[in-house]
């Protein structure tokens, strides 16, 4: 039988537009409110952005630019562009759901990937033991230097995270007219 964190890694993805869904239905945005939320989500699409571009998958232990400061800047970034669509929303009910998706299925694909990278990269426990999980520290941890990627940016789709967010704008744009009628 697989473990909860292989399970909860292939059903995340499924899940997550489950809960768009969700959350279209249940949002009652109002124009400020996405403005305000649609500027944090943006803020953490703009950390994914950065991170994706300094991460080289399975190949070297990322530890600069974002990763000098937490050792999961991609889903800090995706909690931060998840709490812009829930201010957006303004729904009591939708922080609740993030909240239980983050501890069911976010928390055991972290310690998971924490376990992968243990495994094949020898310096990473130094690493873990300097650098938060997943609060940023403002000092950055000492690390080789590595610039931002273009390249590793495209390679890895993070477009799709901007594309997935300008679509969910729109939704609630789309909302916020539908409910004023």
């Amino acid at each position: 039988m697989p473990s909860w964190s292989k399970i909860s890694r292939r059903v995340r993805v499924p899940l997550g537009f489950a809960f768009a869904a969700a959350y279209i239905w249940l949002a009652r945005p109002t124009s400020l409110s996405i403005v305000i939320g649609s500027c944090i989500a943006v803020g953490g699409l703009c950390i994914r952005a950065v991170a994706s571009g300094h991460v080289e998958k399975n190949q070297v232990l990322a530890t600069s630019g974002p990763y000098a400061h937490t050792r999961n800047p991609l889903y800090l970034g995706s909690i931060i562009l998840a709490a812009g669509f829930l201010v957006a929303a303004r729904s009591w009910l939708l922080p609740l759901i993030a909240a239980a998706m983050l501890f069911a299925i976010y928390v055991p694909v972290i310690r998971s990937e924490e376990a992968f990278l243990r495994e094949h990269f020898p310096e990473f426990d130094d690493y873990a033991a300097e650098v938060p999980r997943l609060f940023p520290r403002f000092r950055p941890h000492a690390s080789r230097p590595n610039s931002f990627s273009w390249h590793l940016y495209w390679k890895h789709r993070e477009y799709n995270a901007a594309i997935g967010t300008g679509l969910m704008i729109a939704a609630l744009i789309v909302k916020f007219v539908w409910l004023r009628k």
